[in-house]
């Protein structure tokens, strides 16, 4: 587009379930606002910076009895956990504790009505690409804004860098793909040692004079179905012969289907949408039995 720059900075395994009632977090929709102030990105691998941003936020506390029957995993779920060349993993509330595109809004001043369409768009309610053009629409940002709010550090999720350190350890690749934004991705996966192109992510436009200009259309994260598009492509252009999908949403559900992501992995740790655990192969609350079942 002309004048326009932008910013860097179901072929399905079958699973079977155990039905038991077991121990689960009680779980928040509302986290601290809290930050730590930081340098600008590019400084963020700074070690001590990195575990106060972790221990800020702690861990949930199990004291409530799940409705689920899919947070015991079964023999195939963790053959299959365990075989996966790659993981790909949803960024907002299942790598960071955060929506994204909902704290750059605050920060914005339009951070209610914004935080609506977030959730009509995770639970699948209404086509993603419309959410997120509305979402930008209401936010119009500048590139100054967004530059100061990225002096903010990114806040993970409890046990994340540990589980990402041992998928590496096992040899798997790890993938970020996510409806959020590239340039607020790309501090999450320099933390977390990922490689910036195993991100895939939209990307916020500007004019000229640092005014908003809309969204990159050509992100196949951009629309409905985008993540399942994604994650094929990472399956078909790596040959993976098996790989997996952790998130939270909707359009995370979607990436398990033929020629994509052969399970996935709900993880309700921040927000549970329980129209998406239900139908998740594997329904957890933290990291910990993820990183305990790699053998």
């Amino acid at each position: 587009m002309e004048g326009l720059m932008s910013f860097q900075a179901n072929s399905v395994h079958a699973v079977s379930r155990r039905q038991r009632s077991v121990l689960v977090p009680t779980f928040s929709r509302k986290i601290s606002n809290t930050r730590v102030s930081v340098k600008p990105i590019g400084m963020v691998r700074n070690s001590k910076l990195f575990n106060s941003v972790v221990a800020s936020v702690q861990p949930i506390e199990a004291s409530a009895v799940t409705p689920f029957d899919n947070t015991l995993p079964s023999k195939e779920v963790l053959d299959v956990w365990n075989n996966a060349n790659a993981v790909c993993f949803d960024v907002d509330s299942t790598v960071c504790i955060d929506e994204g595109i909902d704290e750059f809004a605050e920060f914005c001043g339009a951070g209610k009505a914004v935080a609506e369409w977030t959730a009509r768009a995770m639970n699948g309610s209404v086509p993603f690409e419309e959410a997120l053009a509305a979402r930008l629409s209401l936010i119009n940002p500048s590139l100054s804004q967004l530059q100061d709010f990225l002096k903010r550090p990114p806040r993970l999720s409890p046990g994340i860098d540990l589980l990402v350190k041992k998928l590496k350890d096992s040899n798997k690749d790890v993938y970020l793909v996510s409806g959020g934004f590239r340039q607020m991705i790309n501090p999450v996966a320099s933390i977390l040692g990922i490689p910036l192109e195993n991100i895939f992510a939209n990307q916020i436009l500007f004019g000229s004079n640092g005014e908003y200009a809309g969204f990159d259309k050509n992100e196949p994260t951009s629309r409905r179905g985008g993540k399942a598009t994604a994650v094929q492509h990472i399956r078909k252009a790596h040959g993976y012969k098996s790989l997996v999908m952790i998130g939270d949403g909707a359009t995370d559900l979607e990436a398990r289907m033929p020629g994509g992501a052969d399970m996935f992995i709900c993880y309700g740790g921040i927000q549970l949408r329980e129209s998406v655990a239900a139908k998740a192969d594997w329904l957890v609350f933290n990291f910990k039995g993820l990183i305990n079942s790699l053998v």
